[in-house]
């Protein structure tokens, strides 16, 4: 069990309710689960069941047990016929008395039952509530908690294997450890100015150095990696720029497998840019469609080209398709205003519409992008020809290393921004150990070092990053 600092907090005017919800997601389906949590879970669970066995009563029932039986309304009519588990406090997920009642999974059943458990005295949980108060109830750290809603949200290997690891408490580990080690530096320093009149020194200051370098090379690891795990979570972005009509929209459709894009003979067709993501051999690409770069008096289709240009920024990838069968007369502007802002970017150059042009054309083409040094592809986005040789060039230009269980990786802002301020302050630690400043200048740093740390944790927390963090998620969950 995870020990929290005394600024945590409970949560907001639901302290002792019984919370209950509907778990599974909106809709139709096979099953459906609600979910209860709370001291009264399952007394106000009882109320609604008529177990098949009447010795079956909830309120005596074993914990890790599940019991077959009807939902049945004040008036003695059935809802459904349902399984109900019961878990209690403290070996459940929120550490309080839960129960989960499974049922069929019918819109009207399911608010039947819910709708019940509220008549019995549940109030309705608010979105994350019962992660919230698993992390409140010391069953997992902050960091875990938003791991939980990365696990439901991951659409990939890597992102699966990422949010799990934390969820596992990976990266609170490498966390506890630092604070651990800092703390107990922390403790020798302050005891030190409690006897300033003597001049002796309970840290080794050496040893701290080491260990302060040791720790910033470590924040410096996993705050460098936040840039791969962001990739992994959230999809690499790629842009699709070139010219007007020259495949951009159909080549989105094709690769989304979706007719996502109006595709016309019409030059300026798309004015704004048009985004969605797939999963391609187990990496999510972020695909943005993007005005086509010319130069127009048309006031709303250069508002679209200004957008080009930023999608561009902000993209990982650029592809820049070019017409094979009519590459344009300028091409030195459109070069320069590409070039520019992709600087530092992957450029894969796409060649469409290559089933129009004889074999040796390629070579005439080639030349005139000598300058780029990057992948170039040669397809037929209308026809499908190589654009699984586009597929292969994406997946290649990530460079994303594999994500295997165990490796500690970063992906949520908050916790990158708290180890760059971290790193600050160890930063700090080691230069007024090199110009031997006093032992209360040196706590501070140190202290502010671990502020940052339990931070990510939750040992450090507030009505207001909680609210913000736990009011993203799922009702339910």
């Amino acid at each position: 069990m995870k020990t929290k600092d005394t600024n945590s907090i409970s949560p907001s005017g639901l302290e002792g309710s019984t919370i209950a919800a509907i778990s599974t997601a909106p809709g139709i389906g096979g099953i459906a689960v609600i979910r209860a949590s709370g001291a009264d879970a399952l007394k106000n669970c009882n109320a609604i069941f008529a177990p098949q066995t009447k010795k079956n009563s909830l309120t005596t029932q074993k914990p890790f047990s599940i019991s077959f039986g009807r939902i049945v309304t004040n008036s003695g009519e059935v809802v459904d016929e349902v399984l109900v588990s019961v878990f209690k406090a403290p070996h459940s997920f929120t550490g309080e008395d839960v129960v989960e009642i499974s049922c069929h999974g019918s819109v009207f059943i399911q608010q039947q039952i819910l709708q019940l458990l509220l008549e019995s005295g549940c109030t309705l949980a608010q979105p994350g509530e019962f992660t919230q108060r698993a992390f409140l109830n010391g069953k997992m750290d902050l960091s875990q908690a938003e791991a939980v809603a990365d696990l439901i949200a991951s659409t990939s290997v890597a992102s699966h294997r990422m949010a799990l690891n934390q969820m596992r408490g990976g990266f609170s580990n490498e966390l506890i450890k630092l604070r651990t080690q800092l703390l107990d530096f922390v403790s020798l320093v302050e005891l030190e100015l409690d006897f300033t009149e003597e001049d002796v020194e309970f840290a080794d200051r050496s040893k701290l150095k080491i260990l302060a370098s040791e720790m910033d090379l470590l924040i410096s690891k996993l705050a460098d990696s936040f840039k791969v795990g962001n990739a992994i979570k959230n999809g690499i972005p790629v842009a699709l720029v070139g010219e007007t009509n020259v495949g951009k929209s159909t080549l989105l459709n094709l690769l989304l497998n979706e007719e996502k894009a109006l595709v016309s003979e019409i030059h300026g067709t798309t004015r704004d840019s048009i985004e969605d993501s797939v999963n391609i051999n187990g990496i999510t690409f972020r695909f943005i469609d993007t005005a086509g770069i010319r130069n127009t008096k048309d006031k709303v289709e250069n508002m679209g080209i200004e957008r080009t240009y930023q999608k561009i920024e902000q993209a990982s990838i650029v592809l820049w398709l070019i017409d094979c069968t009519q590459v344009s007369e300028h091409i030195e502007w459109l070069t320069d205003r590409i070039a520019k802002r992709a600087e530092g970017k992957k450029i894969i150059l796409v060649f469409n519409k290559i089933d129009k042009i004889a074999e040796d054309e390629r070579e005439v083409l080639g030349q005139l992008f000598e300058q780029f040094e990057g992948e170039r592809i040669y397809i037929s986005a209308l026809n499908k020809i190589n654009t699984d040789k586009l597929q292969k060039a994406l997946v290649e230009a990530t460079q994303l290393p594999e994500i295997n269980p165990g490796d500690v990786v970063v992906n949520n802002i908050r916790h990158y921004e708290a180890l760059r301020n971290a790193q600050t302050a160890i930063n700090r630690v080691i230069e007024g150990l090199d110009f031997g400043i006093s032992g209360d200048f040196l706590s501070q740093d140190i202290r502010e070092c671990m502020h940052f740390l339990g931070e990510i944790t939750g040992q450090i927390s507030n009505d207001e990053i909680l609210g913000n963090i736990f009011g993203k998620f799922c009702i339910g969950k």
